[in-house]
């Protein structure tokens, strides 16, 4: 066991890890993969979702040495902690329960001693109840017209998470039908170039448009809300950003004081971080304004299932829990800094880059929870692509370069399926091929004498052979409805949280994102003056002030 100020590193658990990695290295995937008992021990199945890690570089002695780790990391009693609704983001003083927001309604999950569950219901009976008005055309705009289109202002965790669904959704073919006639688009990066791309072929008097900023004060979130009110405004007149703006915030005074009427803000709490936060309102309320509330709620059902499954599982069948120990074993002992995240289904296109957000940005740390220096690394560099467009852009250093381990993800189903007359195998059979064979070809690899035996010209084969020994692990879904995304998106929430409650770092802030925005303030000060009164930049160092200048001499005067 840890004490409340060690860290993870000085325990038994962690240096039985440190050296079981020289037994690691003397064995080879090709001869892990030949022990069928062994990578039978490493498959495990839930609610027909198939989890196989037998391709990572980890034997059944490892399984049980990161186990005992969880234990001295005393992983059971902070699961519980979380659940429980305790502080455990300690330097916010904050709980952390996103898995309220999709908990059933008779469900008790306590912050501060209150069951936030019928609060979460109300919200979400809430957005039932508008999102069916929209939809319906009960609801219309200043012009008596339906909205039928939905622009979502938001950034970061209000927006990566969303669009991952909500691309996920999109050729499924249930939401494809609620979504007929309707466009969900989101706004997000301040670049002027985004909204006239969000803007492109609208019309105001048709267009809904979402707010999301907790505060009602994200300098990015709020410039593009007061663009768009502009845009809604010159060609409607200022009262019809009653009926043509909503917002999701705490914060009323201010939603009031933008013109958005308080009874049509949409509130979520302190106990949700922001890139947890796609099934609060956040996400909720504009994928019900394209989907409509029922698809959307089997989503919440099938993150839901996850959460109950990463309480109430033992750790040794617990997919969660396991990927996290895989994670904290690839990069804190094995050494590999990066992890590729690889959906074989073109619908997961947005999932890498939400997971970009969750992962590095809880575990990107450099102190422990008690505020002390880590003698060791912690969080992966996320990156990915669907296949098989990976296979054409990165699998080459991959396959030949870096080590670098990877999330295969398929489904059993496709989403649109197609079959050719006259073709081997249909669409999906194809894209899938790749998808069980790519794992084998890291694994194993191709020596030089396979190579000899096939009669490659001796100076090919140094170019020609491929290590092997690469881990990988394989998730294979039944199909992706609404519920198997809900699943997708709280397993890797849930690896993450394990993850850094191993390391003992607080996975539930970002204070790394703050430095830059008080320093872009700053610059945002200078570039007014210098605007407004052709002052020359100061204060900066010489390359900063070069920079500024150029772009102050070069760039055209805006309209003040």
């Amino acid at each position: 066991m840890t004490s409340p100020t060690a860290l993870i590193c000085e325990t038994q658990a962690w240096k039985d890890l440190k050296g079981h990695v020289e037994d690691i290295n003397k064995t080879h995937l090709r001869d892990l993969m030949s022990d069928a008992h062994r990578c039978e021990s490493m498959m495990l199945e839930f609610e027909g979702l198939l989890l196989d890690y037998s391709r990572q570089r980890a034997t059944v002695e490892t399984m049980d040495k990161l186990l005992n780790l969880a234990k001295a990391a005393q992983l059971s009693e902070k699961i519980s902690r979380m659940f429980n609704g305790e502080h455990i983001n300690s330097t916010e003083n904050r709980s952390v329960l996103h898995v309220a927001l999709r908990a059933p309604k008779y469900a008790v999950i306590k912050a501060d001693g209150k069951n936030v569950v019928p609060e979460v219901w109300n919200v979400l009976d809430k957005i039932e109840d508008f999102s069916e008005k929209i939809r319906s055309g009960s609801w219309v705009g200043a012009t008596g017209k339906p909205l039928k289109d939905v622009i979502a202002i938001g950034i970061g965790g209000s927006f990566l998470g969303p669009l991952f669904v909500h691309t996920a959704l999109q050729t499924d073919p249930e939401a494809a039908e609620c979504a007929k006639g309707r466009q969900l688009r989101f706004l997000a990066n301040i670049d002027p170039v985004d909204v006239a791309r969000n803007i492109s072929g609208l019309n105001p008097e048709t267009t809904l448009v979402v707010v999301v900023s907790k505060t009602f004060t994200t300098a990015e979130t709020m410039l593009n809300a007061r663009t768009l009110r502009n845009w809604i405004t010159t060609a409607l007149g200022a009262p019809a950003v009653a009926k043509h703006m909503v917002a999701v915030s705490t914060n009323l005074a201010l939603v009031e004081k933008f013109g958005i009427d308080p009874n049509n803000a949409f509130a979520f709490w302190d106990w949700v971080g922001g890139r947890y936060s796609v099934c609060s309102a956040v996400g909720v309320l504009p994928l019900s304004l394209q989907y409509g509330f029922s698809v959307v709620e089997k989503f919440l059902k099938g993150a839901s299932s996850i959460d109950k499954h990463f309480q109430s599982t033992p750790f040794e069948k617990n997919i969660p829990v396991l990927l996290g120990l895989l994670s904290v074993w690839n990069v804190s002992f094995l050494g590999y800094p990066a992890r590729a995240i690889l959906p074989y289904s073109q619908a997961l296109e947005k999932f890498a880059p939400h997971i970009q957000q969750v992962s590095m940005e809880s575990n990107g740390k450099g102190v422990s929870i008690d505020g002390l220096p880590l003698l060791f690394e912690t969080g992966e560099i996320d990156f990915g692509e669907p296949g098989t467009n990976g296979q054409h852009s990165f699998y080459q250093l991959i396959h030949q370069g870096r080590v670098i381990p990877c999330d295969f993800i398929g489904t059993v189903k496709s989403q649109q399926p197609v079959y050719l007359e006259g073709e081997v195998v249909s669409n999906h059979d194809e894209l899938m091929s790749n998808f069980f064979a790519q794992p084998d070809a890291l694994a194993y690899g191709k020596t030089p004498e396979q190579l000899q035996k096939e009669n490659v010209s001796e100076n090919l084969i140094p170019h020609k052979t491929f290590s092997g020994n690469r881990p990988s692990l394989s998730l294979l879904l039944p199909e992706l409805s609404a519920y198997n995304v809900g699943q997708l998106l709280a397993i890797y929430e849930h690896r993450v949280a394990v993850q850094g409650f191993v390391w003992g770092i607080n996975s539930f802030d970002q204070w790394g994102v703050e430095l830059g925005k008080v320093l872009a303030t700053q610059v945002r000060k200078q570039l007014h003056s210098s605007r407004t009164q052709g002052a020359a930049p100061e204060g900066f160092n010489y390359s900063t002030t070069t920079l500024l200048k150029r772009y102050l001499e070069t760039s055209p005067e805006p309209k003040m």
